[in-house]
């Protein structure tokens, strides 16, 4: 049979615009291999549009020039002028030379965008540099400003030097208005390469020759910044960075938990100067809640029951401090988990060999957390396809959550502090998150995989209903155990009478 071209049986425009599909001229536009900020897909965002959307301000080009938010340019200006009445001569002629090195890299910072923006070279940097620059002076006037008032807080008036130092920034003194700009700062639509930040900080900052500044690198000032997004943090530790390597790539996780805003943090070297360092500050937070070690990703069809259905199955849900919010461990001895009943008693640590326990970090709900969480998945739903560990984190809570039964009762065990209006709006929340969310594997799989087959277990079920009648808490246990007692005691008595008699 003789080859008959697919083109042959178009008319003529319809062969014209095939042409014109197959041979694209600038056929490298099309890579995405250098791109990490991208727009958030259409899919995810028409489920609820505002929680990818800034409120306030725009970063980087993708939000530039939306009437909305032209308010906030005027304070960009001014904190331009403030970044730039902090630097010495020599350090405004470093400022001169970031500005060439902008312009050295503008083909490289477009590059970290998905979308190609026609504005020219001029304008690209200048707002690059606006933005930067904002960003820069944002987090310094933070961190002085949680040092200026961890010093007054228990002084009925503040200093002079204190209330001169600080009246004059509106941002920083209005505590919704710095809510909201932090918030804006997370979206992934609303990003600036993270290297354009650190090469500031180096250039700027740490080449002042009249003082030493407070944070060693960039990336101790942004955790500062954003260590309200880190809800393990605890005054006692300091950060910690962990470098893993995971099927022969490097990844930078953060361990350990943020110590007090106003301390400095340090980091290690290695993780600093290595090339895997957050791309932006959405990436930065994903690093917030990932551990140090997690297991082997694998493919998953399978859902658990819900928080109740494991409940009556014998499994029980504690929370866990310390541990970064997705590092999730099912523990089960296999011989002494059979004597479910036997681990009703809290109080004794060795008891709790006999249960089988699902370890939770605890989870805080506020009215910040669906805007963070879709804005994560969307993250890894562009740039991290084979380790989507945000999204299986909030695929696991979605099956544990059908309704608001679930919710109190993860409440009741602390697994969840939520700020909402009712168990009822935490369900809803967390029940449409994973909308249009697709993921090729699952980390939590052998989790998953191992509370089924403990759910199936006809004796797991039947020593779960014997705890939750008689074995719920200590006073029915011993008032079960007293029963069982006097019970033996009469078979005992029978038994002997019975001799006895016969």
């Amino acid at each position: 049979m003789a080859y008959v071209s697919p083109c042959a049986a178009l008319s003529e425009p319809e062969h014209e615009l095939v042409k014109n599909i197959i041979h694209v001229k600038d056929l490298e536009e099309l890579s995405l291999a250098e791109c990490t900020i991208y727009n958030v897909p259409h899919n995810l965002r028409k489920v609820k549009p505002q929680a990818y959307t800034p409120q306030l301000i725009s970063i980087g080009p993708i939000h530039l020039g939306k009437q909305e938010l032209q308010p906030m340019q005027l304070h960009k200006i001014r904190y331009y002028h403030f970044f730039w009445e902090r630097l010495s001569s020599t350090n405004q002629q470093s400022m001169k030379n970031y500005k060439l090195y902008l312009e050295s890299k503008e083909q490289v910072i477009r590059k970290c965008y998905a979308e190609k923006f026609s504005i020219n070279k001029e304008e690209f940097v200048e707002n690059i540099l606006l933005d930067a620059v904002f960003i820069m002076e944002l987090l310094l006037r933070n961190s002085s400003w949680k040092s200026d008032t961890s010093k007054h807080e228990h002084d009925y008036v503040p200093s002079k030097s204190f209330r001169r130092k600080h009246t004059d920034d509106f941002i920083l003194t209005q505590a919704w208005l710095s809510r909201t700009i932090t918030r804006d700062l997370i979206l992934l639509e609303n990003q600036i390469p993270f290297f354009v930040l650190v090469k500031l900080y180096e250039t700027v900052i740490v080449s002042e020759d009249d003082k030493k500044p407070k944070h060693e690198n960039f990336l101790d000032l942004a955790l500062e910044y954003f260590s309200f997004y880190d809800i393990q943090r605890s005054s006692s530790l300091e950060t910690k960075f962990v470098l893993e390597k995971n099927q022969s790539k490097q990844y930078l996780f953060v361990s350990g938990v943020l110590g007090d805003v106003g301390k400095k943090k340090h980091s290690d070297k290695s993780v600093r100067n290595n090339n895997n360092n957050p791309k932006h500050f959405t990436d930065l937070i994903r690093f917030f809640y990932l551990p140090a070690h997690l297991g082997e990703s694998g493919s998953s069809h399978s859902f658990p029951r819900t928080a109740t259905k494991l409940t009556e199955s014998g499994v029980s849900f504690e929370k866990v401090v310390g541990r970064r919010l997705l590092d999730i461990t099912f523990e089960k001895k296999p011989f002494l988990s059979n004597f479910l009943c036997l681990g009703c008693l809290p109080s004794f640590s060795c008891l709790n060999h006999f249960k089988a326990r699902l370890r939770i970090p605890q989870l805080k709900v506020d009215h910040t957390t669906e805007c963070l969480l879709r804005n994560l998945i969307a993250l890894e739903q562009c740039q991290y396809q084979e380790q989507p560990y945000i999204c299986n984190y909030v695929s696991l809570v979605d099956s544990l959550i059908h309704t608001q039964v679930d919710v109190d009762f993860l409440v009741e065990k602390e697994v969840i502090v939520h700020e909402m209006g009712s168990d009822k709006e935490v369900a809803m929340l967390v029940n449409g998150l994973c909308k249009h969310v697709v993921v090729n594997s699952n980390c939590y799989h052998e989790i998953i995989n191992e509370l089924n087959k403990h759910y199936q277990n006809m004796w797991n079920r039947t020593m779960a209903a014997l705890w939750l009648v008689y074995f719920r808490d200590a006073w029915r246990a011993s008032s079960t155990l007293v029963g069982i007692a006097f019970l033996v005691y009469t078979a005992f008595n029978f038994v002997r009478l019975a001799k006895v008699l016969f």
